[in-house]
This record gives structure tokens, sequence and C-alpha cells, in this order.
């Protein structure tokens, strides 16, 4: 029998108290009202110009002839800056007072030119396209002002900066940028009516929630919303609970609403099968507490884990109670909503990826292959009594048109193959065993009903199983096969 043991604090494995090694620094220049040399009528060069001048600057354009494109700019203007337009090179004298220098030169020649007269002159200089003239280059931006994001890859990887940029574009709503402004419009409100620490982290926290669910900043009920929030962070009430779904290991798994979750928790209540990689995006100011059930193991009594998020919600914290997979899959979650709500405490659940789809997609199977399967049941192999579940449908789960997980089987292989073989489903019947789903350890096997108890003993690791049965895993090809095991091969170096 699993022994009990108490919930234990987990202190976060903090980085040594230094900077590792930058390419580059990465700064915010003001431009404002400012001149900026920049020769060449080039698009390239155009393109320079309005960026140039939507941050503020006086753009002076030396070009004797302009491209269509910087035609059109100019004719156009900027949102915010301006451009001179003057007909004729550069030359030395106009480079002084600059705040900064760029050129599009035809020539190796032609940049050292520009990039020694700048130099004397004093102003930062970049030649485009042309790393060796440059101080300074030019990163992707995510615009969202006054947000604003900026990427660099120090000019060895320009592509791969373009995807980052296009990655967080598609995270960040349109309408930050004005909940950016109002954040700066009643940030001194912030600093006069609440009190440094937990009331203003309290604000931010749900000032965020509302900068990230879509609505516009402008509306009416904004304004109401807000009084609303401030109300509620000068009072330290009841705090809420957060059922946040860890995934099976991989934190690129994670939902958004699990990552800002985490970044706002107060304490995290965590399960034995969480990645330390899930936990590093936590908030690092927020307590972690060890309350993990493992089966066959000692283990934290689920009494004591509710009995710690009712006294932790009423002393008005967020508590984010952290599952492996779905909290909703196996992980009691049932229990802990019922007492949340037989204590009035406010408790949200955010789904995670269930350890059967990160297996299925780890696999590249299909789990109701229509042509295999029309149905697909998720079974626990333990009841409460530590036995094989006799109140599941075992002629059910015997149908060759059913694709069945079993989680936690480890232990119960041999009667799991023996009861469903007893049921009618064929001993050929095809299975997979996969453990460790989604993590760099992972390990897989493939084979016979009849052979389950010998596959799962042939994996190396105490990690958690899923066994798998029915007939779209007879449909893996031998190009699937191949290419997973040289996955769990670099994983397993990767490993050690």
């Amino acid at each position: 029998m699993p022994t009990s043991r108490k919930p234990a604090e987990v202190r976060p494995k903090r980085r040594a108290a230094r900077v590792e090694p930058l390419a580059s620094l990465p700064l915010f220049f003001p431009l404002e009202g400012r001149k900026v040399v920049l020769a060449g009528g080039t698009d390239a060069a155009a393109w320079k110009a309005e960026l140039l001048a939507a941050s503020g600057a006086e753009v002076h354009v030396f070009a004797e002839e302009l491209s269509e494109v910087f035609e059109t700019l100019l004719e156009r203007g900027s949102v915010k800056g301006h451009f001179v337009h003057h007909a004729r090179p550069w030359s030395a004298d106009v480079i002084s007072g600059a705040a900064l220098a760029i050129a599009d030169a035809p020539s190796d020649g032609a940049a050292q030119a520009f990039y020694c007269a700048a130099k004397a002159a004093g102003v930062p200089v970049n030649v485009i396209d042309n790393p060796p003239f440059c101080e300074f280059q030019f990163g992707s931006i995510v615009n969202r002002s006054p947000v604003v994001i900026g990427i660099s890859t120090n000019g060895v990887a320009p592509i791969l900066g373009q995807a980052i940029r296009r990655r967080i574009e598609t995270l960040l709503p349109t309408s930050l940028q004005d909940w950016a402004a109002l954040a700066g419009r009643i940030r001194a409100r912030v600093l006069e009516s609440l009190a440094p620490g937990a009331e203003r982290r309290r604000f931010w926290e749900r000032f965020t929630d509302m900068a990230f669910s879509g609505k516009a900043a402008a509306e009416e009920a904004t304004s109401r919303d807000l009084e609303d929030v401030f109300s509620e962070a000068a009072h330290v009430g009841q705090g809420r609970v957060t059922l946040v779904g860890a995934g099976p290991g991989d934190a690129e798994n994670l939902t958004l609403k699990a990552m800002r979750a985490l970044q706002s928790a107060d304490v995290i209540l965590f399960d034995d099968l969480v990645d330390d990689s899930v936990l590093e995006l936590a908030r690092r100011e927020a307590k972690r507490m060890l309350v993990g059930k493992r089966g066959g193991r000692e283990s934290c009594r689920q009494e004591d884990i509710n009995d710690m998020m009712v006294s932790l919600a009423g002393q008005g914290k967020h508590v984010v109670r952290l599952k492996s997979g779905d909290p909703m899959i196996f992980g009691r979650a049932g229990e802990e909503l019922t007492r949340l709500a037989e204590e009035g405490i406010s408790a949200s659940v955010v789904p995670g990826i269930t350890a059967a789809s990160a297996m299925a997609a780890e696999l590249g199977v299909s789990l109701t292959h229509r042509d295999h399967a029309q149905s697909v049941r998720f079974v626990t192999a333990h009841s409460r009594q530590g036995a094989l579940p006799d109140t599941v449908d075992w002629t059910g789960l015997a149908d060759p048109a059913t694709t069945t997980v079993f989680y936690m089987g480890r232990r119960m292989a041999s009667r799991i193959s023996e009861r469903l073989i007893s049921e009618g489903r064929k001993p050929n019947t095809s299975v997979r065993v996969m453990a460790n789903v989604s993590r760099r350890n992972s390990v897989s096997w493939s084979g016979a009903l009849s052979d389950l108890a010998r596959g799962v003993e042939s994996l190396a690791t105490d990690g958690p199983v899923l066994i798998a049965v029915g007939e779209v895993f007879a449909s893996v090809g031998q190009a699937t096969e191949t290419a997973l095991y040289h996955e769990m091969e670099i994983r397993a170096s990767a490993a050690n």
C-alpha cells in the first residue's frame, strides 16, 4: 500500500546571478524630432526611411534619383516624422549632428567612404546589407506601439528572425497597443491608490487578462471594468484556484492560457509528473509545493491537497493546481472542484493535452482512423481499490472497431491482456506501449496483445506508461517505425 506524505515546498532552480553572452546589446533608441541621414534612393533605402520616420525622425534623403517606391513614400508622407529630399549625393558635412547615418551603397568602396565619414563625425552608421560597415543592425519588429518588440539574429539568420516575428505576431492581439496606451494613462492612479506589492500586482494581472481577452480598450465597458479591478485589487478578499493542464511533458504543448496562469500564480501545487521545464515558465516569486500522487509510492492524500487549496485561497492567493496531462481526464479534478464549490471559492480549469493525444501525435497514428476504429476510449487501469476496474464495459473494449488507451497501466499489463482476450479480443491485436510520452526519454514498444506483459517489462524506465490497443496501430508503416526508432535513439542520447 502506498504511504501518505505531506505536501513539500520545492524551490525553483535559480540561475547564477549573471547574464549569458549577448551577440549584441538590444537598445530602444528614441528618434522623435532628431535628424537622420539616409544616402540612397533604392527600395531598400525606402523601407529604412519609412521605419525611421515612423519613429518620429526627420529623415534627410540624399539621392539624385529615387525608385518608384521611394517617390510614392515621399508623396504619401509619414505617419509620424517627415522626409526632406536632397536631390544630390551625400557629402561628409551633412552627417554632422545626425543621430544616425544609413546608406544603401552600390559598392564596397562607396560603403567604406560613407562608413569612415560617419565614424569621423561620431555618428552610429549602418550600410544596408553590408555587415562589415555596420555599427548597428535593424532587427525584425513586432509593432504594437507603445509596445515594440525587436528581434535580432545578429545578421546570421534573418529568415529565422522573420519566422520568430510571425510567431509573435500571432500571439499578440492588435488591440494590445490601445491597452498599452491605457496603461500609461492610468499608471499614476495605480501608484497613488494601490499599495506596492500584492495590491499593484493583483491590479496589473487582472489588467493584463483584460488586454489579452480580445476586447477593445476603447469600449465604454472598459472604464466600468477598471473600476471593479481597482476595487478588487485594493481589498484582499478570497483568492481563487485555477486547475491547469501541464500536458504530458513537453513545455511547448502548454496553452497560452496555461502560461498566463503560471505567470500570475502566488502558489503552485504540482504533481510528480509535471516536467521541470513547465515549472521554469512560472513566475519566479511563486511558491512551489510538490503534492504528487504516484501509484504504489509515497503520495500526498487528496484530502490534504484539497485542504491546502482551500486554506491558501482563503488567504487571498491565486493558487494554480498544476496537473500532468488534462485536469479533467483521470486527474481527480471533480473531487477538487466539488470541495472548492462547497467552500465558495472561485475555480476555473485550463485544459491541457492528455497523454493519449500526445502519444497519437508522436506516433503519427489517428486513434479514430475511419478504416479501423469508429470509437476511442480512455480507461484507467486502476480502480479505487488499486485493482483492474470491473465497472468498465470490458465487452465493449473488446470490440475490434474500438481503440482503447489504458492510463497508468504498467502493473496491470498482464491482467489487461488476459481480460481483453477472455472477452473476445484477438490475441494478435496490435498494441502500442509508450512511456514518458512527449519527453526526451520517451520509449516505445509495439507488438501483439498476447505479448503485452513482456513488452511492458522490456521498457527500461519507471516513467508513466500508456497502453494503446487497436487495429489503428497495425497501419503504422515501416517508414514511420524506422523514423520513430531513430528519434528515440536521438532523445536517449540527448538525455544522457
